[in-house]
């Protein structure tokens, strides 16, 4: 089925940019702007074209009786956002349980605007010591652009630094986080606690 989703992503038009680095046996796959409904196909789409199986992390309402077996499937995580629990405690755990794990994870967390990113993907690769991969859906060019992979240091600022870089190329709407950024320069710390 795999090749199906690869074969319907390009039929459709859409492309890839950059280097894909499918030869990393770990990594988060930081995707970003997340404005439509048609995101997931088109990640599901270029996962299968670049042959690489990464799983991404969803709300637990995707994961009902009717449909959780689908999403499951498709490589889904349930995440139930209502609860205070250790979600970077636990993802990171994952990745160190595992020799080989991808997880795509989309930082702004929902389709709505929003004017900060949920910082909870970068104390994972942190924790974790995974390096994060950037996954720009660039929907004026049907391209899904990857950038750099970035290996986060501690230092918040300059490790999230090539990430606002990075989004800002991305054709398109862009929402107020990276509006702010471009017009500030600035990157909000993150709340303590995250």
């Amino acid at each position: 089925m795999n090749w199906l989703f690869g074969l319907l992503y390009r039929l459709v038009g859409w492309r890839t940019i950059g280097h894909a680095p499918t030869e990393l046996k770990k990594g988060i796959w930081l995707v970003s702007p997340h404005w439509y409904n048609w995101d997931f196909f088109v990640g599901i789409g270029v996962r299968a074209y670049i042959n690489l199986k990464i799983g991404y992390l969803g709300k637990s309402a995707l994961f009902k009786w009717y449909s959780g077996w689908l999403f499951r499937g498709l490589g889904g995580y349930p995440v139930d956002r209502t609860k205070n629990n250790n979600l970077v405690e636990a993802v990171a755990a994952t990745f160190q349980e595992n020799e080989a794990i991808h997880i795509a994870v989309a930082p702004e967390g929902t389709r709505s605007n929003v004017s900060k990113l949920k910082t909870g993907f970068y104390y994972m690769a942190l924790k974790a010591n995974v390096p994060i991969i950037l996954v720009g859906f660039d929907y004026p060019r049907k391209a899904v652009v990857f950038g750099d992979v970035i290996y986060p240091t501690g230092d918040f600022v300059k490790d999230m630094k090539p990430i606002y870089d990075f989004f800002l190329t991305i054709q398109g709407p862009k929402k107020e986080w990276l509006v702010n950024y471009a017009q500030t320069g600035e990157i909000p710390l993150p709340k303590e606690g995250r």
